[in-house]
């Protein structure tokens, strides 16, 4: 089938909603999650999982015709420095950095083939600004900046453009549970600490999974042909502040 879209994490939130949008834009969605979804062709797959990655991006290449990588796969920690241990550090970089070099490696070589095509990696703001109390976070979404910068530039002459798409402050079930454990943690008010949130964003508003599925859809389309190394911002104008 031409026009597939490989998508990790396309079960839930953002993911739920660029495969929602994909479909209804005429892609055939391959989604690798290790949970189900009615949306597009389920592959369950850790993303954690180099060599399962790998795998099962290679049975995909190998059935369709692949126009596009889609890397959103992630997972979220609150915590500085000090409190991150060795063991949580290396399973968020594991999913949220190894995952994507695993499946945008694999797929590059069906890409060069059909001399086209297009790997979009989900980043956040946090690729470009840090975050207090966010350090592997953080850290794991400038690698993933640089993943994409590094890979517009090697694969430039395949007609392959790499991107990241960078949302801010989304409200998804990963925000939900976000502030639910920092107010289980902290003691804080629930709604007090969403009203603060919308007001941290000059739009004084969170953004919604379905704007950012709106935006991946342009970064993959022929009007996007000209864009290519970018961090292609979506967060209210936080970080122009």
């Amino acid at each position: 089938m031409s026009n597939t879209i490989i998508l990790s994490g396309g079960s839930s939130g953002i993911g739920l909603a660029m495969a929602k949008r994909f479909v209804g834009d005429g892609y055939h969605v391959c989604n690798l999650d290790i949970q189900p979804s009615a949306v597009g062709e389920h592959y369950l797959c850790d993303m954690r999982n180099f060599t399962q990655v790998q795998q099962v991006v290679t049975e995909i290449c190998a059935k369709h015709s692949v126009y596009a990588l889609v890397t959103n796969a992630g997972i979220h920690l609150s915590a500085n420095i000090e409190d991150t241990t060795e063991a949580t550090f290396d399973d968020l970089f594991a999913l949220n950095v190894k995952g994507a070099y695993a499946a945008v490696q694999a797929v590059l070589p069906s890409l060069k083939a059909r001399r086209d095509g297009v790997i979009l990696v989900v980043a956040s703001d946090q690729a470009v600004v840090a975050k207090s109390n966010s350090f592997a976070y953080n850290l794991s979404k400038h690698a993933l900046a640089s993943l994409v910068k590094t890979t517009a530039l090697d694969y430039a002459p395949y007609n392959i453009r790499a991107n990241a798409l960078c949302p801010g402050t989304i409200d998804t079930p990963l925000y939900q549970n976000a502030i639910a454990k920092y107010c289980s943690h902290s003691g804080a008010d629930v709604a007090e600490v969403h009203r603060a949130e919308a007001a941290e964003q000059p739009l004084n508003r969170l953004g919604t999974a379905e704007e950012v599925a709106a935006y991946a859809a342009f970064l993959l389309s022929e009007e996007a042909s000209f864009i290519t190394g970018s961090l292609a911002m979506m967060d209210g104008g936080y970080t122009v502040r």
